[in-house]
């Protein structure tokens, strides 16, 4: 399965196509639901989020949740109910993938 802490930056091959890719259901109050995968958890303010995208490659929806580990093997995510929150978290998201891209450009 695929490790959740690892983030943009890792390098360390654990993405590769011999691994499973761990994928989640994101079921909404609408009634309609979306297949994910975690791109990676990342630590803002002491709380730990992470970023989920659709397996679907033709969208290119992300959804942030707070991530809580509850043991080595078991999860959950909450949803980040501020809105101030949220757009906080947003913009670290955005800085983290611009670093990311930034960093993927020098090699």
């Amino acid at each position: 399965m695929a490790e959740l802490e690892h983030g943009p930056e890792c390098d360390c091959g654990c993405c590769g196509e011999e691994e499973e890719e761990l994928t989640i259901t994101l079921e909404f109050d609408d009634g309609e639901s979306v297949v994910a995968t975690p791109l990676f958890v990342f630590d803002f303010e002491g709380t730990d989020y992470v970023a989920l995208v659709p397996v679907d490659e033709e969208s290119e929806d992300v959804y942030l949740y707070e991530y809580i580990e509850i043991s080595d093997d078991e999860f959950e995510f909450a949803d980040i109910e501020d809105d101030d929150v949220f757009d906080k978290v947003a913009a670290k998201f955005e800085e983290l993938m611009e670093q990311y891209e930034e960093s993927e450009g020098e090699e």
